[in-house]
């Protein structure tokens, strides 16, 4: 199932890369809509490409036999989680601790 979504995810990523490359010539009146959809278009590569990193960790866990094992409490990831989201790095309750943390404030350490 991770190697499926891997290759989705990089066909995905070829699509937007040639359609941010079209260099053909664009009339003012379509310029606005070219850059909104370039915009979107870098968006979802960004998206894409971060969902493709989480796959490879995945598959780099599984080859190493800690795939399905939570970071945070090294208890097994229930399959249901795993279907549903095969790169959890994390079980449900350990997610939502992390999720649940305020962000740290980079100017109190220094």
């Amino acid at each position: 199932m991770l190697l499926d979504m891997k290759e989705e995810a990089l066909a995905g990523l070829g699509t937007k890369a040639q359609v941010l490359t079209k260099t053909e010539r664009i009339c003012e009146e379509d310029q606005a809509q070219y850059s909104l959809e370039e915009a979107i278009s870098l968006r979802l590569n960004g998206i894409e490409f971060s969902q493709l990193k989480q796959i490879q960790d995945a598959l780099d866990r599984l080859q190493l036999g800690d795939f399905g094992i939570c970071l945070g409490c090294d208890e097994p990831i229930p399959a249901k989680r795993l279907q549903a989201l095969p790169w959890a790095r994390y079980c449900v309750p350990c997610q939502e601790r992390i999720a649940e943390r305020p962000p740290e404030d980079d100017a109190e350490e220094a």
